[in-house]
């Protein structure tokens, strides 16, 4: 978890707009305290969810959101898809604790700009902050050294049918098995105009106009397991 009392100035002048999507609330409110605590950076926004974060216009455009991965509903890396299309010019910034190859590689693949551990200590936290600014790519040691190992191993991205998100390919599989949208909801532990809004997004992409065309050719062409 990143402690809080650190102080460390950015070499900007303006102060540096940070937002916050982290379902922990002591994590959070640390994690705001932290930025709001120190000289030159100032948090706009603290958002418990993915869906909390993406359901209203932002009042003040940050420079850079934290975003852990491990949220509640849309998890973290579809999440920031989701923000990336939202709000192309903010830089993203994961900051979890996970670091597994696969959560990495999704993360990066989804827009990340940065891949930091919750461990991070707070002055380098700020740093990275800075740095994202910057145009820089901050990450953890660990978490570098496995993204150079995936490029020498030379991992191909996997190909997605039709570009379906993983949240949008759970929710057809759910379609699949029987389920409408109020039981698809409860499933995944989010509200119907969620679901309704990823729906409109999966009939767009198959071209289809109904649930049962988007369930028939799910089935046809074997797009969920």
């Amino acid at each position: 978890m990143v402690a809080i009392g650190s102080r460390s100035s950015p070499p900007s002048r303006d102060p540096i707009k940070v937002a916050i999507v982290e379902d922990d609330r002591l994590i959070r409110e640390g994690l705001a305290t932290l930025i709001d605590g120190s000289d030159g950076y100032r948090c706009t926004g603290a958002f418990r969810s993915m869906e909390e974060a993406l359901a209203h216009p932002w009042k003040e455009i940050p420079g850079v959101v934290l975003v852990d991965i491990g949220l509640p509903g849309i998890s973290g890396i579809e999440g920031l898809s989701l923000l990336r299309a939202k709000y192309p010019g903010v830089a993203l910034l994961v900051l979890t604790v996970y670091e597994d190859d696969d959560r990495i590689f999704q993360a990066l693949c989804a827009g990340a700009d940065g891949y930091l551990l919750k461990k991070t200590p707070p002055a380098r936290l700020l740093e990275s902050l800075g740095e994202m600014i910057g145009g820089g790519a901050p990450m953890s040691p660990e978490i570098a050294r496995r993204v150079l190992r995936l490029f020498r191993d030379g991992r191909p991205a996997r190909k997605v049918p039709h570009d379906l998100t993983p949240h949008e390919l759970r929710l057809l599989k759910l379609l699949v098995e029987g389920h409408n949208y109020q039981s698809a909801a409860a499933e995944l532990g989010v509200s119907f105009s969620t679901i309704n809004f990823h729906m409109q997004n999966i009939y767009g992409k198959l071209h289809v106009h109904s649930k049962s065309e988007a369930v028939a050719k799910a089935l046809r062409q074997r797009l969920v397991e």
